[in-house]
């Protein structure tokens, strides 16, 4: 099998509400960034299996920006472009404890699943 058919393969699907944590996260550890510094950073770190395109990523930033998480301000890039800089908030600092909680709830039922069926 080709190597890009391989990491199409690979890829990974985001369960409803995790792309939100991983931004969350990434804008906490990275600082303010723009959406395709964003989404090139997540793919880099995830080694290709998570790939964001613009309709996966910009719903959740404007998901994200309503919920008062995140703040986005308009700023010029390094190559002298206008792009929304996105950097986490007070509130979105205090929702990745809550939001990664959730996720680790949720990831020991999978895991219980998982194994009981195994059994």
């Amino acid at each position: 099998m080709a190597s890009a058919q391989r990491a199409q393969k690979d890829r990974v699907e985001l369960l409803q509400g995790t792309l939100d944590l991983i931004v969350l996260r990434a804008l906490a550890t990275m600082g303010p960034q723009h959406a395709y510094a964003l989404a090139a950073r997540l793919e880099q770190v995830g080694k290709h299996a998570l790939t964001l395109n613009q309709g996966t990523l910009y719903p959740a930033l404007v998901r994200l920006e309503q919920s008062g998480w995140i703040k986005g301000t308009w700023q010029t890039t390094e190559n002298n472009r206008e792009a929304k800089y996105y950097a986490i908030t007070k509130a979105g600092r205090r929702a990745i404890e809550k939001q990664t909680e959730r996720w680790r709830r949720l990831a020991g039922l999978v895991d219980k699943l998982l194994v009981s069926e195994g059994a």
